[in-house]
């Protein structure tokens, strides 16, 4: 019955506009009243102190800052030069040079909006300037921007990491082959169109030269390397990593020449605006945990999924669409950091491995900033491109459904996600 009262009052609170974090902060509230429960508030601020008091969350603000400097540090356009000294010449190039940008990219800012910001504002215009549809040129760079949360370094993953104690490393570790089985199903689907619509691109192509390119991407493709060869390998924490990741973007930007003071400054800023957001969501949902405990909700659900004689392998599709919902709708982390602790304790006693449950439920919410109605990427690139959000949502409908098959097979064979984890001896 409480469980049936904090859904609905959460629903109203949605619908008639308030943020999440004081729509779920409210909901739990009255429900530790209406349930007479108030005794157990005594010890909610030093729960929620300690919720937020883990080493592991130091590495995210610190890769936020990371990524925004890179953002305005000049990377994109260098990788976006090298990239297209790799694949440019190929028929549909610059769809290729999109998701190759965005896997480059992936590797130092771990974030769907900011590649899809950066990627939108560069090669949307290029695209359209060299033949391609503005429709495509969107459609192609939302879809690519999925990439970058789930190759590491990645917010979204060291954020489950913490909220759920997995290992980041192994999560970092898993989420590789993952990233890169969509960077290839999303060129499959490029050289698709390419032929059937006939894209610009070809061995005729005026396109920079590799070497000078590959010399000025250098700096940005190491970054990465040296943030997972030294996570990967336990010589560095994701922390530490992170403060790394810091330093080298300002030192990419300066010497890019893209970075001075306002610059740094605005990162900051921007940095400490998400941050303050993200921990006001943190705290109502953690306000919410400690009352999903109370009423042993966890255990109700448990038990009804014992009820309804659910194996692991069903499990685990129940929650896909549980989280694909919540993203159509929720900010990525607070869907997360609200629903996980609810239904991933069940899936742990089922024996479903961590570091796999992890892998999909971050995919799958991550899919849903390219859904409707309140898609992340689709709300940025509308914006960045000026078309109408409906129309952008039509035309990467095809990309969507296929994501969500990959996410299908990551779902089905756990080892894609495991066996670099075990090579590397993280599980």
């Amino acid at each position: 019955m409480q469980a049936v009262f904090v859904l609905g009052f959460l629903m109203v609170a949605v619908i008639a506009g308030a943020a999440i974090a004081y729509a779920v902060g409210a909901a739990a509230i009255v429900t530790f009243i209406v349930s007479d429960n108030t005794r157990y508030m005594a010890v909610l601020p030093q729960r929620l102190f300690s919720q937020l008091d883990v080493f592991a969350f130091l590495a995210m603000p610190l890769f936020i800052l990371a990524g925004d400097l890179m953002n305005r540090g000049g990377l994109a356009k260098a990788l976006i030069d090298f990239s297209m000294s790799l694949v440019g010449r190929l028929k549909g190039g610059l769809g290729h040079v999109n998701i190759l940008t965005s896997v480059f990219f992936a590797g130092v800012s771990g974030s769907a909006v900011s590649d899809a910001a950066a990627l939108g504002n560069s090669l949307v215009p290029e695209m359209e300037k060299r033949g391609y549809s503005r429709d495509y040129a969107a459609a192609i760079t939302g879809a690519s921007s999925i990439i970058g949360p789930i190759i590491p370094p990645s917010s979204i993953l060291i954020f489950y990491g913490a909220l759920m104690d997995t290992s980041i490393a192994a999560l970092f570790a898993a989420g590789i082959v993952p990233g890169l089985l969509l960077a290839g199903v999303l060129m499959g689907m490029n050289a698709f169109f390419a032929w059937r619509d006939d894209h610009p691109g070809g061995r005729d192509a005026e396109l920079p030269a590799v070497l000078p390119s590959a010399l000025k991407a250098l700096p940005a493709l190491l970054l990465p390397v040296i943030i997972l060869g030294g996570t990967l390998f336990g010589i560095m924490t994701p922390a530490e990593a992170a403060g790394v990741a810091v330093m080298a973007a300002l030192l990419i930007g300066i010497g890019y020449g893209q970075l001075g003071w306002r610059e740094v400054g605005e990162s900051l800023h921007r940095t400490g605006v998400l941050l303050g957001a993200l921990f006001i969501i943190l705290c109502a949902i953690s306000t919410f945990s400690y009352l999903a405990a109370l009423m042993q909700w966890p255990q109700a659900i448990a038990a009804t999924i014992e009820g309804w004689g659910l194996g692991p392998l069903q499990y685990l599709m129940l929650i896909n669409v549980i989280f694909l919902l919540a993203g159509m709708v929720m900010d990525v982390k607070a869907a997360v950091a609200l629903f996980a602790p609810i239904f991933v304790p069940v899936a742990l006693a089922m024996g479903i491995d961590p570091v796999h449950l992890g892998i999909v439920i971050c995919f799958n919410i991550t899919i849903g900033l390219l859904s409707p109605p309140l898609g992340g990427v689709l709300l940025i690139l509308a914006t960045v491109v000026k078309m109408d959000y409906w129309r952008l949502i039509r035309v990467t409908l095809p990309f969507f459904l296929v994501e969500l098959c990959v996410l299908i097979v990551l779902t089905f064979v756990p080892e894609i996600s495991l066996a670099l984890p075990k090579a590397l001896g993280l599980r």
